[in-house]
């Protein structure tokens, strides 16, 4: 038997554990190589030696592993670097320029009686990293297609905006008009990237830290899926994305950086302002950012570059011969880093040059000053342009470039690097000198005493100035700008929507199919089905989509490589480089960003699409409503599905799946226009409208949402009277009472409505009561509509008084009203002021539990017979039955005992 040490040993790290050494003699060769390397020329240059090794057999596609990180120092070397293409000194001025204007805007947005805040730091420290961009690399829309999409980061819009004063994009008044959207109004401008609010400027909202890298990748993704599908040339498109250090900790800034890796987006480039510090004080104070980062991009794929030192470094690192100099950028800590930014060259020399010989000999002949002004990568242009053109040449992956700076770069000393600059928003006259002294602005000292600081601006004619404009002129015109070029859609006709009208006839369907049956229709359309773009987190089968997989097939770039398991039935699952489904995993944070990008390409690259993302609701608006508001914010458009919706009908899943509010989450998003409808010609009513709304002639920037359910239920044929008005503007009567002498109303929504018309038939042939049954379509819509009324009539007393259209469609109906859903009570109590009568809700309030649906529904006092007891007990109360009635219904129903109900349907399809 062989001894431990004759057998291969399992090595961590990528390297083989069971491959044999078919020539141990050559490999004591290659090992005796490096013992002496190491023992004559030291464990450094061994070192050097071995990186060596490993960049060569890359260049020789040998398999060797990864690196997790590397030195703490740029990771293309100075010989590597480009020719600068740019006028350095001319490019600094505007720079400075822009600096300036930046924090002034802020500032004078401080003056009294304003106050409305601001922040300078960020753009301070990443200044010269969109000024590169700007002057070599972000193509504009000008040459007709999408050009670059650029994600800013949030807390650097003031320097975006002093950028576009000085190409006269934006006035003097626009700039004091900072954060005054309305009382400065049409002059406002937004805090930060907003396109809703600045719909011809900013393309898309990035505030919401961590919401920007993750639209990013899959901008990335949907640019070659348009391209794959031949639906836009996106080939030029090259997607930037402005972050910082600290918001990298959000989980949704790293957590699909996989796809981006898989599928090879190498349109796609993430900068990373490292200057170390969060929004309190450093990111990670006792360890090293930038290495950290590095080690998770490259474990995900992604190419790293690092921009750490600006050139005032190279002589020095040329001369480290022993590496003791790397030695120590790597050892020292971010929150010494971030302390040398503070302090004196005095301090730097004694505490990172003074503990080696070595170290002091190499500054020896440097001035205090100068090593105060030993600089980082970020502010140095030359340095960022070789990292920029490296990851525009790179092909097979994603690069993000990680760039070292001081945050408040130039603002002074009360501002660089200190732990409070985020929150500081307003100079001192001192402050403002000595940035003027720095920035070299042409400012007297008289102007800064005598008020608000004024901005500066070279003229219109300065060298500075035309070469902005060449610039941008040379790479396709001004960013960031939205564009809207797409044309309105050919929509289909009625014929489209027929099947759905018919109703289900003997057989049971779920609202979820009848949705999936008006899509397969409408995906057939030639003017319209090539541009749905379907998405679902890895449950098409559940919702009943699967039937597309034939067809439409899964979008992979790759293709299918491998033969399903299941190819021989007939819907078997099929992916290709031009398929029309996302299928992007379990994860709805990737499928909403899939969303937003998909329903947004009308404006990115004037072609649009139709986004259906179908979902459990319950991981919806409950797990990405984040998400939801930044496609509101994005002007973005699309459907929704929130399917297998309801608190009591998804049976077996239990709490975690029961979903009882989104529609009331829903009712928040001012961009969403929610539905719950009963049936497929409800639904085939919004759909169309829906359509006209989002893609028609006069399109609007909303999003729809509607939930659909699992339950099957027979549908109806669509009446003949069909009241499409009510349909669309939230309620319309399905069933008049018939029978019965005393007057009632029952509105239900979804699911509940065949809880409504068994609770009427139940009043009339056992209560003597003829109830009328109301389907609300949207309760959500019902109330936006009176709330915009009754504003309405609060501002203009004098003109005659409107009445909401809830109120004006039950007037003359003999009350009371019982609304029933399968949502919380708040959802239906929203109409309840503007209801025309005595109004109850019953809702399924509390947490959701696992049962059959009967069970579950009697639990919450929901079903139709709890909605027969809540219409007699509203006649009680109003003196027009005896409130004996009551105790006979419970008893007779059995209303406390959840064992008594009929269980219902189980189980039940999409």
């Amino acid at each position: 038997m062989a001894s431990a040490s004759d057998r291969n040993p399992i090595i961590i790290g990528g390297l083989p554990s069971q491959v044999p050494d078919f020539d141990p003699e050559e490999t004591r060769e290659w090992l005796d190589s490096l013992d002496a390397a190491v023992d004559e020329r030291g464990r450094e240059r061994a070192r050097y030696l071995m990186l060596r090794l490993i960049e060569r057999a890359r260049e020789k596609r040998v398999a060797v592993p990864e690196m997790r990180s590397t030195d703490y120092v740029n990771t293309i070397a100075t010989k590597d670097e480009p020719f600068f293409p740019g006028n350095e000194e001319i490019e600094r001025k505007v720079l400075n320029a822009t600096r300036w204007n930046a924090a002034v805007m802020v500032s004078r947005a401080q003056r009294p009686g304003i106050g409305v805040g601001g922040h300078i730091a960020t753009f301070a420290s990443s200044a010269s990293l969109y000024d590169v961009g700007f002057n070599h690399f972000f193509r504009g829309k000008d040459e007709g297609d999408g050009g670059d999409q650029i994600f800013f980061q949030g807390h650097a819009s003031p320097g975006i905006y002093a950028r576009a004063y000085l190409l006269d994009r934006l006035s003097e008044q626009q700039l004091d008009a900072f954060r005054q959207e309305k009382s400065k109004a049409p002059y406002g401008l937004s805090s930060y990237p907003h396109p809703r609010l600045m719909p011809d400027f900013w393309e898309f909202p990035t505030v919401s830290m961590g919401l920007g890298p993750l639209g990013a990748i899959y901008q990335a993704r949907m640019n070659r899926y348009m391209e794959a599908r031949g639906i836009a040339d996106t080939s030029k498109s090259h997607v930037w994305a402005y972050l910082g250090d600290g918001e990298m900790d959000e989980p949704e800034s790293l957590g699909q950086l996989s796809i981006a890796a898989r599928e090879g987006l190498d349109n796609l480039t993430f900068v990373v302002n490292c200057n170390l510090q969060r929004l309190d004080g450093p990111v990670r104070g006792n360890g090293k950012i930038i290495q950290e980062l590095e080690s998770i991009f490259r474990g995900a794929g992604w190419n790293v570059i690092k921009l750490i030192w600006d050139r005032s470094w190279d002589p020095l690192l040329a001369q480290d011969r022993d590496g003791i100099l790397v030695n120590k950028m790597n050892s020292t800590p971010d929150g010494q880093f971030q302390t040398y930014a503070t302090e004196s060259g005095g301090y730097i020399r004694e505490h990172f040059f003074g503990g080696d010989q070595r170290l002091r000999a190499m500054v020896e002949n440097m001035t205090d000053q100068q090593i105060q002004h030993l600089g980082r990568g970020g502010h140095d242009h030359k340095k960022v342009y070789a990292a920029y053109a490296a990851a525009k040449s790179h092909k097979g992956q994603p690069t993000v470039i990680l760039a070292q700076t001081v945050k408040g770069w130039t603002l002074g000393p009360n501002f660089e690097g200190r732990n409070a600059t985020h929150q500081m928003k307003k100079l001192t006259v001192d402050d403002l000198k000595r940035f003027r002294d720095r920035l070299h602005i042409p400012i007297t000292d008289a102007q800064l005493e005598s008020g608000a600081p004024p901005y500066y601006h070279p003229g219109r004619n300065s060298p500075e100035i035309q070469y902005m404009h060449d610039q941008r002129n040379a790479h396709g015109g001004y960013v960031p700008t939205r564009v809207v070029r797409a044309k309105p859609l050919a929509l289909p006709d009625d014929s489209a929507y027929a099947a759905a009208k018919k109703g289900s006839g003997h057989q049971s369907i779920a609202t979820t199919m009848a949705f999936v049956r008006i899509l397969k229709d409408l995906m057939r359309d030639k003017e319209i089905g090539k541009r749905f773009v379907l998405i679902a987190p890895d449950e098409y089968r559940t919702f009943g989509m699967d039937a597309f997989f034939p067809s439409a097939k899964i979008y992979n770039p790759l293709g299918q490589q491998y033969e399903a398991v299941d190819r021989e039935l007939l819907l078997a699952y099929k992916e290709s480089p031009t398929g029309q489904m996302l299928h992007d995993g379990i994860s709805e944070a990737g499928c909403t960003a899939s969303l937003i990008a998909a329903g947004s390409a009308y404006a990115t690259h004037g072609e649009p699409l139709i986004p259906v993302y179908v979902f459990y609701s319950m991981f919806g608006f409950q797990r990405t409503g984040d998400q939801f508001w930044q496609m509101a914010d994005q002007l973005a458009r699309g459907f929704v599905l929130g399917a297998t919706a309801g608190r009591t009908t998804l049976t077996g899943e239990g709490l975690q799946h029961a979903d009882g509010h989104s529609q009331l989450l829903a009712s928040t998003n001012p961009g969403c226009v929610a539905y719950d409808p009963a049936y497929g010609y409800e639904i085939a009513h919004i759909v169309k409208d829906g359509l006209r709304r989002m893609y028609g002639p006069e399109s609007e920037d909303v999003f729809y949402y509607l939930t659909v359910y699992n339950e099957p239920i027979q549908h109806p044929a669509e009446p003949a009277d069909v009241d499409v008005d009510g349909i669309l503007k939230g309620i319309h009567r399905v069933s008049a009472g018939t029978e019965g002498s005393v007057g009632a109303q029952i509105m239900a929504s979804g699911v509940a409505v065949p809880w409504a018309l068994e609770a009427q038939r139940l009043l009339a042939a056992e209560w003597n009561v003829k109830a009328d049954v109301w389907s609300a379509t949207s309760w959500n819509e019902l109330r936006r509509e009176a709330v915009e009324v009754e504003e309405h009539n609060l501002l203009h007393p004098e003109e005659e008084q409107r009445v909401p259209y809830v109120t004006r469609k039950l007037s003359g109906s003999e009350g009371p009203f019982v609304a029933v859903s399968d949502w919380m009570r708040s959802v239906p109590d929203q109409i309840s002021r503007w209801v025309p009568g005595p109004y109850t809700s019953l809702g399924a309030d509390g947490f959701g539990f696992a049962d059959t649906r009967g069970a579950a529904r009697r639990f919450f006092h929901i079903d139709a017979q709890s909605v027969v007891l809540a219409v007699l007990t509203e006649l009680a109360k109003a003196g027009r039955i005896d409130r004996s009635v009551l105790k006979q219904a419970i008893d007779r129903y059995q209303l406390l005992d959840v064992t008594a109900a009929d269980p219902g349907a189980a189980g039940g399809d999409a």
